[in-house]
């Protein structure tokens, strides 16, 4: 489980890609430039991660954050039991990215489970996925966001959960 509020929580940032996800709260931003506040406290100095659309990004461009890795070994973790990420998601702009949310298994063989993409409205939303249980590799779930074409535009994630046997 993580909220943010005091750290990246054990995820980390993909080194291959092209910018970063960053820690922040809606206090220190500009008005519409992302979520008012974040999901967990409702409150503008709670914290979530962001990225945002600039001139320092070409459309397509992607930020990664990966979870930690969570083991097959432990028999309350088995997908096939019906692990569930859940997590809240803020996409907000007229020209807004993508995020792509993926299963990656220590092998590096990653699936798609979510594309979302475009104006989600300016709001946070709940999603819960379901992970599915190929083979009994160790795995990660990593978000990506994609920039858009605007410079006022940003993706927002807070309240990352993994069901509660893992």
């Amino acid at each position: 489980r993580c909220n943010f509020e005091f750290d990246l929580c054990g995820w980390k940032q993909d080194e291959n890609d092209d910018f970063d996800w960053h820690l922040r709260t809606s206090s220190t931003t500009k008005l519409g430039m992302g979520p008012a506040t974040d999901h967990t406290l409702q409150e503008p100095s709670g914290h979530y991660i962001f990225i945002k659309s600039s001139f320092f990004q070409l459309p397509g461009q992607k930020a990664r954050i990966s979870s930690p890795v969570l083991s097959r070994k432990n028999k309350n973790c088995e997908v096939r039991e019906g692990v569930v990420i859940i997590f809240y998601y803020h996409m907000y702009g007229a020209h807004i990215g993508s995020l792509l949310i993926y299963q990656r298994t220590t092998l590096e063989h990653e699936k798609l489970l979510l594309n979302l993409t475009g104006n989600q409205g300016n709001f946070w939303q709940r999603k819960a996925l379901t992970l599915s249980g190929d083979g009994d590799e160790d795995f990660q779930v990593v978000f990506e966001g994609m920039a858009g074409e605007g410079s006022n535009n940003g993706i927002a994630l807070d309240d990352l959960t993994f069901s509660r046997e893992c």
